[in-house]
């Protein structure tokens, strides 16, 4: 992974790597199963290099999924050929649009075209699912 965030320094790379006319159908093969992962998001606005970070990311059924960073919540909806992007800070939705997007070998691509904004979202290793919450205890 750490080669990975390297090759995204220069905003230029992933810029070019996110070209609205390179986004195509998505190949299936390259959607990862449902479930919780670790991963890292990276930014880039403009020209200026990517700024990545650990993020929280579940892949859900139906093209859904969150992705969580303190307390900003990116919800995707992932369709055949677009992802509807919600910004919510806390409970306050506060921004969306949508895109083209890709997955490659384990990232996910896509870009705000309007404001410049590229988001490569780099998975790690699918992480086991959560406990149920125990029951109290009964005397």
């Amino acid at each position: 992974m750490a080669r990975e965030l390297a090759r995204l320094r220069p905003g230029a790379a992933l810029l070019a790597a996110l070209g609205a006319t390179a986004m195509a159908a998505v190949p299936t093969a390259d959607v990862p199963a449902p479930g919780a992962y670790a991963a890292q998001l990276c930014v880039a606005v403009a020209q200026a290099p990517a700024q990545c970070g650990a993020v929280e990311f579940q892949l859900g059924l139906a093209g859904r999924a969150t992705l969580r960073i303190q307390d900003v919540t990116y919800r995707l909806h992932l369709r055949p050929a677009q992802v509807d992007v919600f910004l919510f800070h806390g409970n306050m939705q506060i921004d969306e649009f949508s895109a083209a997007y890709r997955w490659v070998s384990g990232s996910l691509e896509f870009m705000d075209a309007a404001k410049g904004t590229h988001f490569r979202l780099l998975l790690g290793a699918r992480l086991p699912p959560a406990l149920p919450a125990s029951a109290p205890a009964t005397e």
